[in-house]
Parts: C-alpha cells; structure tokens; sequence
C-alpha cells in the first residue's frame, strides 16, 4: 500500500519573504494566519488524498508554538476540509532527522519536502522521494531523489 508524506513550511504554507517562512516563524499570530498556501497545494492534495486511498499525512519538524500556529493555519484555511485529509494525520518532531522514523512507523512510500537533508535521513526508508521547490544556484539533484518546482508538477509525476 503506498503512503504519502508531505512537509508544510515552504511546501503547502507558502514562504513570505523570498525563501524564509519569517512572517510564519517570528510573526504574530495574524501573520501566520496571513501567510497564503502554495499555489495549488491544496487542490493538489485533494487529489493526491484520492490517488493515495486516504494514506497522506502531514509531517513537520516544528517546536511547540509553530506546532500550534500550524494547526491553527490549516483549521483556519480549512486545509482538512478542501483536502480532504483526516486531521488525525499530521505528526510533529523537533528535529528534521527524526522525520525518518516517523516515516518507518507510518510505513511511507512516497516523501515531499524542500530540504535535501531531511530526503537524506529518509534514503534507506522511504523509496521515492521528492525534492520541492526551487533550490540554491548550483544544485544537483541525487539521481535518486525527484526534483519537482511546483505542485502541478507533483500531480504530473504521481498520476503518471
């Protein structure tokens, strides 16, 4: 049975300023409320619940008060409801690496974030991998890792 998994920050919360999620991170709660999602996210994920036989979770490195303005951003842009997505399938840790194991206890197949780091931890558990967004100049991408820009482009690769 294949499972996805899906970062938030910079991959369904948009970035505010440039690449940093600094109004989500360092604002208030107005700020974060603000921050609009990537463009598609949400109609994407719609489909992706579908594609996936409701097997997607959100995973998220976060401390506790950007866990808390997380939650309030998807109640409050009704993430749940236009995806979909059941509410009981977001999981928290506090550090990037340990993405990897809740990855082998959800039994993940598939894995989009926008760091390359956290896809690494993730090289010996999770079979395909994701790498969203643009990234720094120069960048190669593993062989192994799939490079998507958008989330049309997600749609494009996993309805093949």
């Amino acid at each position: 049975m294949n499972k996805l998994g899906i970062d938030i920050g910079r991959v369904i919360i948009a970035p505010s300023n440039g690449n940093q999620d600094t109004s989500f991170l360092k604002g208030d709660n107005d700020a974060a409320l603000a921050t609009p999602a990537m463009p598609n996210a949400l109609e994407t994920i719609s489909q992706l619940v579908s594609l996936f036989e409701n097997n997607v979770w959100l995973v998220s490195k976060a401390s506790p008060i950007i866990q808390e303005k997380t939650r309030m951003w998807l109640q409050y842009h009704h993430f749940f409801q236009i995806t979909g997505m059941s509410e009981c399938n977001i999981r928290f840790c506090l550090q990037r690496k340990d993405k990897a194991q809740i990855c082998q206890e959800l039994s993940i197949t598939h894995f989009i974030d926008d760091r390359m780091a956290v896809l690494e931890h993730l090289r010996e558990l999770v079979p395909n991998r994701y790498l969203f967004g643009k990234q720094k100049p120069n960048f190669v991408c593993p062989k192994n890792v799939i490079p998507v820009l958008s989330w049309e482009d997600v749609l494009n690769i996993l309805t093949k």
